[in-house]
């Protein structure tokens, strides 16, 4: 991790709705100083506490509390929810209090993502007066019919605003970003008078162009330039900013294999004493044939769903345990080795002269799909895959662990946010990520 120039400090947050502390860890690794920290369900808060013993822990429902209650810190942060009955077009959000694939089910003050609103930003910022806000939210927020309500009193209050629409496997200003496909928004607010952050600087990923054989620091195309809001590849790409060129470019991402531990055991799906759905044997035979690769399988949520390799970033996470792996071939180990059987993404065993002591079992057609190894992720995977050290401290059980990790904000998009705004209001000297720089 880049380290911030100690020279200048980077302020102080308060994480209004902290949960397991994806974003706190995020302001951590930026330099900011975790001040206040609020979520409602005990269980998240101990963990955050765990994390961030540093911290003033309040485990609080912030549509029931008064802002006056805490200290005002440089920043804030929160993650609220939109309330079911206000987004546009009649989306509304299932409770979740069925058991799932772990057959755990969550007590009640886990069964929502958040009690805090978007209205409770205004009221904390109208006593605090941050000097910088970030609002995440997913992207559908910007639907919400009291969105511009909404953001019109931010302003009335003295902030100027920018929605940032990022994707965490984008967030690599500061370090790597996440082996997940995440898309969320960002309300991004700073103080009239306050500099500007600078957006370019910090969220244009580094990608190499074909067309001029060089990296270029992507810049955000909108396929609706009036839509100015959405997902990577729905509504924007990243293009060259070579004005000749303009060509579609492909930041550099990481792997939802990083997030694997390819250690674990796979039940052999002719082996298992409950049979898989018929839809996600369908998924698997339909992913193996595509890609002859270890994939990632939903075994939940709508039609249409697909598999995809490991080879790709991970599809976004979600509350639930919703994601099983079936991996490749492996390697039986017939005779010395150290070991029975073992991955092809591992180094074999030593090749000896008296013979061959390896054999293949293969995955990659669809004849073979009974052969092939299936498991769920591990709570830790998703950890993982939201880009949570490796070192950070988890209780509860496995259900509870999934929920606090797919809930989260990813590290790698709150650092880089935290950075910019910590760069704009006072100055704070970052050391730039080498594909930041090398574009610089």
């Amino acid at each position: 991790m880049n380290l911030i120039n100690l020279r200048t400090l980077a302020g102080d947050t308060t994480d209004g709705f902290a949960g397991a502390g994806g974003s706190s860890e995020g302001a951590r690794q930026a330099g900011v100083t975790v001040r206040t920290a609020l979520n409602h369900w005990r269980l998240a808060v101990d963990v955050h506490q765990a994390n961030h013993p540093d911290t003033a822990h309040d485990c609080a429902d912030i549509s029931q509390v008064d802002p006056r209650r805490y200290p005002t810190t440089t920043y804030a942060w929160f993650s609220p929810s939109c309330t079911n009955h206000s987004i546009a077009q009649g989306k509304r959000r299932h409770q979740d209090a069925t058991p799932d694939l772990f057959g755990e089910v969550l007590p009640d003050e886990a069964a929502e993502r958040s009690r805090a609103t978007m209205w409770d930003v205004v009221r904390f910022a109208e006593y605090h007066q941050y000097r910088a806000i970030i609002v995440e939210n997913v992207v559908d927020a910007r639907e919400w019919v009291l969105y511009p309500a909404w953001i019109a009193a931010l302003h009335a209050l003295g902030y100027e605003s920018r929605v940032v629409c990022l994707n965490s496997m984008h967030a690599s200003a500061l370090g790597l970003g996440a082996p997940q496909s995440r898309d969320r928004m960002y309300v991004v607010l700073w103080r009239k008078g306050e500099a500007r952050p600078d957006f370019d600087k910090w969220l244009r990923p580094m990608a190499h162009c074909a067309g001029c054989d060089r990296a270029v620091r992507a810049v955000q195309a909108w396929k609706n330039p009036r839509r100015q809001y959405g997902k990577y590849k729905t509504q924007y790409v990243w293009r060259c900013p070579t004005v000749r060129c303009h060509a579609e470019v492909f930041p550099a991402v990481r792997p939802a294999s990083d997030a694997i531990d390819w250690a674990l055991p796979a039940t052999r799906i002719a082996d298992r004493a409950r049979p898989l759905a018929e839809k996600t044997m369908k998924r698997i035979r339909d992913g193996f044939a595509a890609h002859g690769a270890p994939i990632l399988v939903p075994v939940e949520g709508r039609e249409g769903k697909i598999a995809r390799p490991a080879g790709m970033p991970m599809r976004t996470c979600t509350a639930r345990n919703e994601t099983g792996i079936a991996v490749a071939p492996y390697i039986v180990e017939l005779r010395g080795g150290g070991s029975n059987h073992r991955p092809v993404s591992q180094p074999l065993a030593t090749v000896c002269a008296s013979g061959n002591h390896h054999g293949l079992l293969p995955g990659g057609t669809v004849a073979s799909v009974d052969e092939l190894g299936f498991r769920m992720l591990e709570p830790a995977e998703y950890a993982a895959a939201m880009e949570f050290p490796s070192q950070y401290i988890w209780i509860g059980s496995k259900r509870e662990r999934v929920r606090m990790a797919g809930n989260a904000v990813t590290p790698p998009a709150a650092r880089d946010l935290f950075a910019m705004v910590s760069e704009s209001v006072l100055g704070t000297q970052y050391e730039p990520h080498s594909g930041l720089a090398a574009a610089a």
